[in-house]
């Protein structure tokens, strides 16, 4: 009830002034990779993983998709997003159609922006990787979940010479975006990154919330490690029994 409070004040905080959140540097290169794409006059690779709708990194790259082509709209350059999951490819396809009108281009939106590839893992890689290598993006977006094919992908996209910014929480492929993207969103990040580029209030207000919430709680786990250690070394185990217990489900 309490962190739910914290939340729900930084709301409304929001909705009243800007609040701080740390740079991103990876999102503050969006800027960068759109223009150069722009002048060169290349295509835009926006992937958002292989998971599904119901995974939160799948959710968090499909809102960083409809701000990034809200800046493709205004920049007038051509973005692709090639799906692995028709779901996600119907969501998507909503999105950047609601991003081309906000930006006052509906007139350039297109629809085969969005396509469907393949379910399957490789053929999908293949697919992408054949299709990055014939067109040779200016900038590709690695956004979301992914498994084994994300070296594969990333690789590819740094031989065609693209700025690469990758964003996952899927802490086993971040050392292979690490590796070969210019920029890397480490696991929660990739959630900050939608409220950093929108400003939303909730979104923004909702961060803050959940941070000062993790803060507090490392305030109260240092408190209660050093009450443990002073009641273990005057011996009073009953004194200890309850602030142990109080973490016991964690």
């Amino acid at each position: 009830i309490g962190f739910s409070g914290i939340i729900f004040w930084f709301i409304a905080h929001a909705k009243k002034k800007d609040l701080f959140l740390r740079r991103i540097p990876g999102i503050d290169a969006v800027e960068e990779a759109i223009g150069r794409a722009t002048e060169m006059g290349r295509p835009i690779y926006y992937l958002t993983g292989r998971n599904g709708m119901e995974t939160v990194s799948t959710i968090a790259a499909t809102t960083i998709l409809g701000e990034i082509t809200k800046k493709v709209a205004h920049y007038d350059s051509t973005i692709k997003v090639p799906h692995t999951n028709p779901i996600v490819m119907g969501v998507c396809q909503e999105i950047t159609k609601q991003a081309y009108i906000e930006a006052g281009r509906p007139d350039a939106y297109r629809e085969e922006s969005n396509f469907f590839v393949s379910d399957e893992q490789f053929s999908y890689t293949a697919s992408v990787d054949g299709m990055m290598v014939r067109e040779k993006p200016a900038a590709c977006f690695f956004m979301g979940y992914y498994y084994a094919e994300a070296l594969l992908l990333a690789e590819t996209g740094a031989s065609t010479g693209a700025i690469q910014i990758a964003g996952t929480d899927a802490e086993h492929q971040l050392p292979f975006f690490i590796t070969t993207c210019d920029y890397t969103l480490i696991g929660e990040e990739l959630y900050a990154a939608s409220a950093y580029i929108s400003k939303q209030p909730v979104l923004v207000g909702t961060l803050r919330g959940q941070d000062v919430g993790k803060a507090a709680f490392m305030i109260l786990l240092a408190v209660a490690g050093i009450l443990v250690t002073a009641f273990a070394v005057a011996e009073r185990p009953d004194a200890m029994r309850p602030i142990l217990n109080l973490f016991h489900p964690f």
